[in-house]
């Protein structure tokens, strides 16, 4: 006897293609978290390029949950974040110094996508920066249980900030070679 597995309304092709970008996704952030230069107490990587290129290019559904991929497959152990593992894995990696950064990401990856969507350059650009701001908005408080107040400027915003710009930078630049009809469609 033979039994089929049915799922209604699920179409194949597309759950394919959904899972190829989120994986796809999760591969880019964490070449972009392994390029980096070390740093303490948050290392300097390429997170912002990645996280805000998914955004700009995917919306928010599909960059949210790429960035929730990652940080479950992180949380579950494997060695996707900067650092990793010699820095820690898993779950206690999430609850150090550059979690709140790391869930700063995630709430920017939604804001970035939604902001972005059908804008030209100088409106994905504004975009790129409000979720910065979230990420910082996050991740500056989350590093201040970790180290003096007087020091969470200084080394949790100032050293990175350029770079930061810089990448918000190179994928609006890159992002103007895209029809913006086509931009933050690609999950669709």
């Amino acid at each position: 006897m033979s039994q089929t597995l049915t799922l209604r309304g699920v179409q194949p092709r597309k759950a394919a293609r959904t899972a190829a970008i989120i994986i796809a996704g999760v591969a880019l952030i964490t070449l972009c978290a392994k390029l980096r230069i070390p740093f303490w107490p948050v290392p300097l990587t390429l997170y912002t390029l990645a996280v805000m290129g998914i955004a700009v290019a995917t919306g928010p559904r599909m960059a949210t949950a790429t960035f929730f991929t990652f940080l479950a497959v992180g949380a579950a152990g494997l060695p996707v974040f900067s650092g990793s593992p010699e820095r820690g894995v898993g779950f206690a990696y999430l609850m150090g110094p550059t979690g709140g950064y790391l869930l700063g990401y995630l709430v920017a990856s939604w804001l970035t996508g939604r902001l972005a969507e059908g804008r030209q350059m100088f409106g994905r650009t504004v975009a790129m920066l409000a979720g910065l701001a979230v990420t910082y908005a996050v991740g500056l408080p989350w590093l201040g249980l970790y180290i003096p107040a007087k020091d969470v400027i200084p080394l949790g915003f100032t050293p990175f900030i350029l770079g930061d710009l810089i990448n918000i930078a190179m994928v609006a630049v890159g992002s103007a070679m895209i029809p913006a009809r086509l931009l933050g469609r690609i999950g669709r």
